[in-house]
């Protein structure tokens, strides 16, 4: 891997983490057309989704320090604060036991280029699904448990390269009467336990990274954390402005086309 592919990759991983056409997949499709490319299992991919939820961290950290401090407090919002907490830790597990179980064989499936491209297409339709039909504006107070366990499964079953998380994460909570804002902002809390978890579990390909790559890999997920914060701002103002059909005529675009050069 050189620096240039590095920042490249780390660049498309920080634009599109947050939009909602699937991070994932844009890497999988620019690493198998980048001439040399190589990494250790999927470390490097792991780490520019740290560097994107550290943008989240920031972005969110008044709601990220809520959350963490309100098991200690005794405020009248604390108690808000802590449903919130035990929803998120709830909605960590489905998609806990999705990504363990599944683990290889979702790995796998980033080699498989076309598979990623009907994906794209299949995150296209959830985003066209969702815009029209979107419905109600329960806030996050109102949020419930069942939204918590369906938007964690949903998220486990977005390990598939080109599924979006974001994506198909808010398409999700819209279609279940979630306001856009509070769709988004769970989707993004909810993403930070599993991305931290993903890169423990990766943290043993750290040994195989060749001495002189180890700043690389710090570069790529440097860029991914300045991109991902323009990238969050950008997808607020979108939901807001409830524009998401943009993106599904993307996603069919994208998808359609990276099917037809792989065959």
């Amino acid at each position: 891997m050189t620096l240039l592919q590095a920042i490249l990759l780390g660049l498309i991983q920080g634009l599109t983490e947050f939009l909602p056409v699937s991070s994932s997949g844009h890497l999988a499709i620019t690493q198998h057309f980048l001439p040399g490319f190589n990494q250790p299992g999927v470390l490097f991919d792991v780490l520019l989704h740290l560097g994107t939820m550290l943008a989240v961290i920031l972005y969110f950290r008044r709601e990220v320090g809520n959350l963490l401090t309100s098991p200690f407090r005794r405020d009248e919002q604390a108690p808000t604060h802590r449903r919130l907490l035990t929803l998120l830790l709830a909605g960590s597990i489905p998609t806990a036991v999705i990504g363990l179980t599944f683990k290889d064989f979702f790995e796998n499936l980033f080699e498989n280029i076309p598979l990623v491209a009907l994906m794209l297409l299949v995150t296209g339709t959830l985003l066209f699904v969702s815009e029209k039909f979107r419905r109600g504006s329960r806030k996050e107070e109102q949020l419930n448990l069942i939204d918590a366990l369906v938007v964690g499964t949903v998220q486990g079953c977005a390990i598939i390269p080109g599924i979006s998380r974001s994506g198909s994460t808010i398409a999700a909570l819209l279609l279940r009467g979630v306001d856009g804002e509070t769709a988004a902002r769970f989707s993004f809390l909810l993403a930070l336990p599993a991305v931290f978890g993903a890169a423990l579990l990766s943290l043993r390909h750290l040994q195989n990274i060749p001495p002189g790559e180890i700043t690389l890999y710090l570069a790529g997920t440097g860029v991914a954390f300045v991109a991902g914060m323009l990238s969050i701002h950008c997808l607020m103002a979108v939901i807001r402005r409830r524009r998401l059909f943009a993106f599904a005529v993307y996603c069919w675009l994208a998808g359609t086309v990276v099917f037809a050069l792989t065959f």
